[in-house]
């Protein structure tokens, strides 16, 4: 079965910058989509940013278009999520999704496989 494992999440002071990373086995990288979903306290898992295979388009919501950056290196079957000038409202569990077709569905239920999270905190 498909594992993810993440890492890079911590605590920032608002305007700093961290690099999320998702690292896949038993995963080709090479047909598949790709994402990061975020989940605050009382709200809904929400999509961030994505990125698909063998297309490479990338696909962000409104909120962190211009800010966050999805690549992968496919050699090493990593995801990445750079997340610059940081938002207190960034605050969430960042989750790391995958799933074994080229599509960047928004929707979590699309997506069979996922890491364990990790807390991002961005304080005032």
């Amino acid at each position: 079965q498909v594992q993810l494992v993440e890492s890079g999440g911590g605590l920032v002071p608002a305007g700093a910058s961290l690099r999320l990373s998702c690292a896949a086995s038993r995963f080709s990288l090479s047909n598949y989509a790709m994402a990061w979903f975020r989940q605050a306290p009382g709200k809904e898992r929400e999509f961030v940013a994505g990125i698909r295979w063998p297309a490479g388009t990338t696909r962000y919501t409104d909120s962190v278009e211009g800010r966050f950056t999805v690549s992968t290196d496919n050699a090493n079957n990593t995801m990445y999520l750079q997340m610059n000038s940081l938002k207190p409202e960034d605050t969430a569990v960042y989750f790391c999704a995958a799933r074994a077709i080229p599509v960047l569905s928004t929707g979590p239920e699309y997506y069979p496989y996922w890491g364990q999270g990790t807390q991002v905190t961005v304080s005032l």
